[in-house]
């Protein structure tokens, strides 16, 4: 997975309905305030250090705390992460998987205003709600286990 420096500043298109929710789904859970949002859907947006909108239009951009450039899957696995997504950020992060986004990403960035009519960015943020308030769940019960001195304690004998 490739790393980024945290706040990350994400180059998204608000014109269009699928990323505007998962962005919104994002942020909601970024916590820690470590995404920053640029809309470079307006006509006039300039991109920026020689990314052009039509290339931000085209492939999502980020870039991070370090001044280095994500573009396309690397992006969502790093706005993942930081939200406490771990287990999506690996997916869109896995370094085996990369082949794979490189075809498959383009394609959904292609047809994203289709993809929001036919209503998938819905099933997905539902899915992505569950996962999260699952993993709450998790860390809520750990919590509690551990305020009531029953939480797991690591075994010093194991290295």
């Amino acid at each position: 997975m490739q790393t980024a420096a945290y706040p990350i500043t994400i180059y998204y298109d608000a014109s269009c309905p699928l990323c505007e929710r998962e962005i919104a789904l994002l942020k909601q859970f970024d916590r820690k305030h470590q995404i920053e949002l640029v809309d470079c859907s307006p006509a006039n947006y300039v991109g920026e250090d020689g990314h052009s909108r039509a290339d931000m239009m085209k492939l999502i951009h980020a870039k991070d705390a370090n001044g280095q450039w994500l573009i396309g899957a690397p992006v969502f696995a790093a706005a993942y992460a930081v939200t406490g997504f771990a287990s999506i950020a690996s997916l869109w992060g896995a370094r085996w998987l990369q082949p794979f986004w490189r075809v498959v990403y383009p394609w959904i960035a292609d047809n994203r205003m289709l993809l929001s009519k036919l209503g998938l960015m819905s099933a997905m943020t539902r899915l992505l709600h569950a996962l999260h308030a699952r993993s709450a769940e998790k860390a809520v019960a750990n919590s509690a286990s551990c305020q009531a001195d029953l939480c797991e304690k690591p075994d010093p004998r194991k290295p």
